[in-house]
């Protein structure tokens, strides 16, 4: 079996890459370090792409190929023929998207529309997995009424008390362009289910995580905030008093979660995949964790100013993930997913 990954050298992409290897399949890994483009040297993950040659040996292969060439990823596919596709491969950050928008759409929408059309050509009957974003709901949960505790907001609205679901909407909000191409890219994966009948299905995001997160102020929320604490370095916080929420889910769980669907492909679905309340923390909970691993008071500065479009409160609701999925549930929690953060930038 052959599983053709892109973004092979980041988070999600090398995490799934390990794991199927390990369960006896062939990888192609597609990966231009982009990210060190995005976000210069500190978001580089040349090291990645390293690890997973030297750790899977033959079982990988390294394909050096932005997703924004049409010709060369149909050539590609053609070539592989895939038995699966998992597409990780994006401009990620929130933030940057402002200042480089033909890049964030010409990857994060353009990009997926070339591989979901050399999949319909080349291998059709190989399941698609797009990792998509809780941002393609824009700033909309922030309308979800919310109550102000001592270290978090939280929602009020007992509708929420397990999350957001799939059926919250996703337009009539500000996104940020980065929210807005990755609602393109998410509608078009669907729509190539729908209307061409590949099985596929959108991963909305929430906080993903783990060790091998190369974490940076524009991305990577809990890999940053470890390395800023490791460091002595300032971490800023952007305004909602520093207590606003995100779910956070182990790489290794969303891994798994993709080899559940694999086994069991779907049309067009869609999933909010998250750490769940369980998994969930604000910024100053998140300092109180990382410093009982690592023994440092965390620096810090308030800025009174949050980002455009930011969400105060997100916790993803897993219901439809378990139902449909029943096998798959979180494994890793938070706590231990920081503890393996801290040890790995030790």
């Amino acid at each position: 079996m052959k599983l053709l990954v892109t973004g092979s050298s980041g988070l999600i992409g090398s995490e799934v890459c390990v794991h199927f290897a390990s369960l006896g399949w062939e990888i192609h890994g597609v990966d231009n370090n982009q990210r060190a483009v995005f976000f210069g040297p500190q978001g580089d993950t040349r090291w990645n792409q390293s690890r997973l040659v030297e750790s899977l040996g033959k079982a990988f292969h390294h394909h050096e190929l932005d997703i924004r060439d049409r010709s060369g990823v149909l050539t590609l596919l053609k070539e592989v023929k895939p038995d699966a596709i998992v597409h990780t491969a994006a401009q990620p950050s929130h933030d940057r998207a402002a200042a480089i928008p033909f890049d964030d759409f010409d990857t994060n929408a353009v990009g997926t529309l070339n591989l979901l059309e050399a999949t319909r050509q080349a291998c059709p009957e190989s399941p698609f997995v797009h990792m998509s974003t809780n941002k393609v709901y824009g700033d909309r949960p922030n309308k979800i009424a919310l109550k102000e505790m001592e270290t978090r907001w939280d929602y009020s609205d007992p509708a929420y008390t397990d999350g957001i679901s799939e059926d919250f909407p996703i337009d009539q909000s500000k996104h940020s362009l980065f929210g807005a191409s990755k609602v393109a890219a998410d509608v078009m994966v669907q729509e190539y289910g729908r209307y061409f009948g590949l099985p596929t299905c959108c991963l909305r995001g929430g906080c993903l995580t783990g060790p091998n997160h190369t974490g940076v102020e524009l991305h990577g929320f809990l890999s940053y905030l470890v390395k800023c604490n490791l460091e002595g370095r300032e971490y800023k916080v952007f305004g909602y008093n520093g207590k606003q929420v995100r779910d956070n889910i182990h790489s290794h769980d969303v891994a798994r979660f993709i080899g559940e669907f694999l086994k069991a492909p779907r049309l067009a679905e869609v999933y909010n995949i998250g750490g769940g309340r369980a998994n969930s923390c604000s910024i100053w909970e998140a300092f109180k964790i990382a410093e009982t691993f690592s023994g440092r008071v965390q620096v810090y500065q308030y800025v009174d100013e949050n980002r455009i479009g930011d969400h105060i409160c997100y916790i993803s609701n897993l219901a439809k993930m378990r139902a449909h999925y029943p096998e798959w549930n979180i494994s890793i929690s938070l706590e231990e997913t920081i503890r393996q953060i801290v040890e790995a930038h030790s």
